[in-house]
């Protein structure tokens, strides 16, 4: 209502000062990108296109210059033209419209071009420009975009919003040492003066934060696969590094795209297909059309990864590459719908890897979606999947583990409801009906309601409109089973409608029972033959989702028996149920901390293996007081160091030794580590790499080692890679024995210059509240609170979420608690997106805080 009224008084004054000039806007555009400005302009312009040149210089410091010749078709030109751009007036050099010079204003984060200059129909608007460095990621000797999610007009002018998509052509000038990669493919190669000028061929409509480029002293992989050329940039100095992966790498993309052309009866619509691993990349991958970028480290696995690694490996690059019909060919409308993209390259790249790694337990791998999503939706800042946005300059915050880890465990319960054939069908009628244009979730509601009797509309509101999971309790008396669901939210009462397959038996023989969870209630009724099962699982087929209260009869048979359980799909459901139980205190830490370390010499999935280890590194830094860790440390040691040995894989040795390297404390176990750095002792099986010997040198140093910076600048003396050998530097000081060198560290992060490589950021801030510092850095909660609104107004979209996790999932007292909840409570204005940020990255520290003292 409040908004109608608003809307309703802006439009009577636009009427008012209307019949007195027709040439200039009422209302100065907002800041950012709002709605009401996308929903005018994508009602009012099409044919889009951009012919965009940069010229980059060889320092870093200079500047890099631009023009944007920007054509397209007004339906009607009678108000002003609203363009994209932040740097300001002081980095334009001249704007022109039509051929002549404009008259146009320059006010927060738009030029706006006066009406009159317009015409119905046709326009073309050329710009000279000055880039701001701020979405360039400009290093000394390489650059890249990265324009995710509206952060295009920070390089040059443009309508940045999903839904006006672009024809772009670039034309770059690069020094003569330099290579370059974008969107199209390149058409032009000139060299003239120690400069490079190339030129790229227009590309299919895309929005502007799918245009991308990079530039720099690359080297080039190329390889064929069933008749198409891939090249994989990088600058990656080890040669048997490359070698060992480059085949794996290209096989993977190539079989990913293939996948995705069967799967959608749609051939890969955008031409060529390259990648571009990156140093430090923010994310594991962005999914450009042409040219997709990952993380180099993600890409180029050493020889001591992890089967997780392997895994993630190909999960990445299914991900991107599902992206190039999800999310490239239909992008959402607005970034309310973001999710769409995500979820779909979620739940269809985990398809993909699925016969790429035959012998895994892929119902497995899909279960660990599941910690990650409750990892969010348990807090008292969870949200919905689809979310409610009034401006892309909040968009960043819509990212998060709701997108990526409950969304796909939400598709594939509607892929249980609809069945697969009819999703798939379903999914490519979607794609054909709105191919190079934008679409909403309601979009799609309606291709898939025609395929099911589900109430959809229904089902949706529960599932991805409304935040938070339902609670659901269990009741087992040996002749039925009953399941309670609650909505624990005030003010509401939501029911959740999901297929169930509940786990009864016992150590010796199980049942899977299927239930369709439709009402408050549901019951099963056991025949004779279970009547003497001694524990019941509700998530035992891998499906349920929610917070689990078990019966005491099966919840005390799982403290004891777990590890006697014969399917490992079985064991990982029951780990993470016990987990969220001991979360809410039904289960004691202690009695989760010694029934792991039981398991783990006789579990022999790596799977679970790293679930478990993961759950036991975390109840060790932050579910265990100080006193009890120190008893625990030479059993758990001794467990690590037996998982090492007794690994008959690389992977699972990889998996043992990062553990260890992780949680080790004890002086025996940390010479252990430091003999194996200074490389007096090798483990058999597992060759260590660059990246491995300095991570052993940054976590011998956070323990304070008496040599500890001898060994620092001894591994900085081992780099081969001058970009490991940067991030390293950068990291060190946040590891320095004197307190007065971390805290310039951290003050140095005031600056936002020194906030630019967020990777780099992110590791020192991990290890400067390592937990055996935690009390030396608890007072950085408080200034890393109060920088959180500018983490999101200059950082890219994860920062501020992976800034407070970094800040806090370190600290377990009271104290820091109480600091957090003084901010908020202090601020009742604060932006409520970020209120949840830090509701999410502070609910461990809430939970340990009164279980470690109490």
């Amino acid at each position: 209502m409040i908004r109608h009224r608003f809307t309703v008084l802006l439009l009577f004054l636009v009427i008012l000062v209307g019949c007195r000039s027709n040439t200039a806007l009422t209302v100065d555009p907002e800041p950012g990108i709002p709605l009401s400005l996308d929903a005018e302009r994508a009602k009012n312009i099409s044919n889009l296109s951009y012919h965009l040149s940069f010229s980059i210089p060889p320092e870093i410091t200079e500047p890099i210059s631009g023009k944007a010749a920007i054509r397209f078709t007004i339906k009607d030109a009678a108000k002003p033209l609203v363009l994209d751009f932040s740097p300001g007036a002081d980095h334009l050099t001249s704007v022109e419209v039509n051929g002549r010079a404009s008259k146009y204003r320059v006010v927060q984060d738009h030029v706006v071009i006066p009406a009159q200059e317009l015409k119905n129909g046709d326009n073309i608007v050329t710009i000279a420009f000055r880039a701001s460095d701020a979405a360039l990621n400009r290093n000394p000797d390489f650059m890249y975009t990265l324009f995710v999610p509206a952060r295009a007009h920070l390089a040059f002018p443009c309508f940045d919003q999903p839904d006006l998509k672009g024809r772009f052509a670039l034309e770059l000038m690069v020094p003569g040492s330099w290579k370059a990669v974008s969107n199209g493919a390149e058409t032009l190669h000139e060299e003239a003066g120690g400069r490079v000028r190339l030129r790229y061929e227009e590309t299919q409509p895309i929005s502007t934060y799918l245009f991308a480029f990079a530039a720099g002293k690359f080297e080039v992989q190329t390889a064929e696969r069933n008749g198409r050329g891939y090249r994989m940039f990088h600058r990656e100095t080890d040669a048997k590094k490359v070698e060992r992966n480059r085949d794996a790498i290209f096989d993977l993309q190539a079989s990913s795209l293939e996948w995705l052309e069967k799967y959608t009866a749609i051939p890969y619509r955008f031409g060529k297909l390259d990648f571009a691993a990156i140093p430090s990349f923010q994310y594991a991958g962005m999914e450009h059309p042409g040219v997709i970028f990952y993380n180099a480290n993600s890409l180029l696995l050493d020889e001591s990864a992890t089967e997780g690694q392997l895994l993630n490996r190909a999960g990445v690059i299914a991900h991107e590459t599902s992206h190039m019909w999800f999310g490239n060919l239909v992008t959402m409308q607005w970034f309310n719908d973001v999710w769409m993209k995500e979820v779909f390259a979620s739940f269809i790249g985990a398809k993909i890897v699925k016969p790429l790694f035959p012998k895994i337990n892929h119902d497995l791998r899909f279960l660990m979606f599941y910690p990650a999503a409750y990892s969010v939706d348990r807090t008292a800042g969870t949200h919905p999947i689809r979310q409610e946005l009034e401006n892309v300059n909040e968009a960043g915050s819509l990212y998060g583990e709701i997108v990526y880890a409950k969304a796909p465990i939400v598709m594939r319960q509607l892929e249980q409801i609809l069945g697969p054939d009819r999703l798939q069908d379903g999914l490519r009628v979607y794609l054909k009906e709105f191919q190079f244009g934008n679409a909403t979730w309601l979009d799609l509601v309606r291709v898939l309601d025609e395929r099911t009797d589900l109430d959809l509309a229904a089902w949706s509101r529960a599932w991805v409109e409304e935040a938070g999971r339902p609670s659901i309790n269990t009741e087992f008396d040996g002749r039925r089973i009953a399941f309670t669901q609650a909505d624990t939210q005030k003010g509401r009462s939501l029911r959740w409608t999901q297929q169930m397959q509940v786990l009864i038996g016992d150590a010796s023989a199980t049942r899977l029972l299927p239930l369709d969870m439709e009402n408050e209630r549901a019951e099963i009724q056991l025949g004779s033959d279970l009547t003497s099962a001694k524990f019941v699982l509700p998530t035992g087929g891998g499906l349920a989702y929610g917070d689990f209260t078990l019966d005491a009869t099966s919840r005390a048979y799982l403290l004891k028996h777990l590890p006697d359980l014969k399917d490992p799909l079985t064991r990982g459901a029951a780990w993470i149920t016990l987990w969220e139980e001991m979360l809410d205190r039904r289960v004691h830490p202690r009695d989760f901390m010694d029934l792991a370390m039981e398991a783990l010499p006789r579990e022999d999935t790596e799977q679970v293996v790293q679930l478990l280890l993961d759950y036991v590194n975390e109840m060790f830094w932050t579910f265990l007081p100080r006193a009890t860790r120190h008893d625990v440390a030479p059993h758990l040691e001794e467990r690590l160091r037996t998982g090492i040995d007794r690994a008959r894989s690389t992977t699972m040795k990889s998996t043992y030794f990062s553990a260890f390297r992780s949680m080790v404390t004890t002086p025996d176990g940390v010479a252990f580590l430091e003999r194996v750095w200074r490389r007096q002792h090798k483990i058999p099986g597992l060759n260590l790499a660059e990246t491995d010997e300095a991570s052993m040198a940054l976590d011998l140093a956070v323990r304070s080692v008496p040599a500890a910076q001898a060994i620092l600048e001894e591994q900085r003396g081992r780099f081969m890679n001058p970009d490991r050998k940067a991030q390293f530097d950068f990291v060190m000081p946040a590891l320095s024995d004197r307190q007065d060198v971390r805290d310039r560290w951290f003050e140095s992060l005031m600056d936002v210059k020194n906030r630019q490589r967020e990777r780099w950021v992110l590791e020192g801030l991990q290890y400067l509240n390592h937990p055996l510092r935690a009390a030396e850095s608890e007072k950085y909660i408080r200034p890393a609170l109060d920088l959180l609104v500018e983490i999101q107004r200059t950082g890219d979209i994860f920062f501020p979420t992976t800034w407070m996790h970094a800040t806090l999932s370190c600290h377990n007292t009271r104290s820091s608690a109480q600091t957090v909840r003084a901010f908020l409570a202090g601020q009742p204005d604060y932006p409520i997106r970020l209120r949840r940020i830090i509701l999410q990255a502070a609910d461990t520290l809430f939970r340990a805080a009164e279980i470690v003292t109490s």
